[in-house]
């Protein structure tokens, strides 16, 4: 099957707006300004879910889409109150498999997904930056007090750490001595 120029263009455009987004934030320190951050998908325009966290395990991306990886971050919370990482709407709230969490969709093709997460949201319900969505819970494959964060641009998980700001940020070496 192929695609014609103008889907694929149409496809691309969160893409490029992250990565404008993306050299934008590593430049704001050469500057002395940082860019004004509307965009949910701009690096460091997330708050972390349950308050000041620290990584327990590391985004790992897989090789290829169907290979073993850890698509997202499990974090060690401050608090067992999860707030919403960035504005959006509820776009699922329930039970998978053995852990109950919520997906919430930011728009421009970005989704975040809290788990293990009861909540009383439902499907719809919008929700900003920063207000409960509901309680730290137990299952999946992270342990108890711990909280998986993914992330999702157009369908392809990506590293929250990026949104959250604390992506380590690349090192400009000099060249051809």
């Amino acid at each position: 099957m192929t695609t014609s120029p103008s889907s694929e263009n149409t496809r691309s455009r969160p893409r490029r707006a992250l990565l404008l987004a993306c050299v934008l934030a590593l430049c704001a320190p050469l500057t002395g300004s940082a860019p004004a951050v509307a965009d949910p998908g701009a690096p460091g325009s997330w708050v972390w879910p349950g308050g000041v966290a620290r990584v327990v395990r590391p985004y790992e991306q897989p090789p290829t889409p169907y290979e073993a990886g850890h698509r997202g971050i499990d974090i060690a919370v401050a608090a067992d109150e999860i707030v919403a990482p960035a504005d959006g709407v509820v776009a699922f709230r329930g039970v998978v498999v053995d852990r109950p969490l919520i997906t919430i969709d930011h728009g421009s093709g970005l989704v975040s997904t809290l788990e293990p997460v009861e909540s009383e949201l439902n499907p719809g319900d919008a929700v900003p930056q920063g207000q409960a969505v509901g309680t730290l819970a137990t299952g999946g494959h992270t342990a108890e007090g711990l909280l998986h964060l993914g992330a999702r641009l157009d369908g392809e998980y990506i590293n929250p750490l990026a949104l959250l700001g604390a992506a380590e940020r690349p090192v400009l070496l000099p060249c051809c001595s």
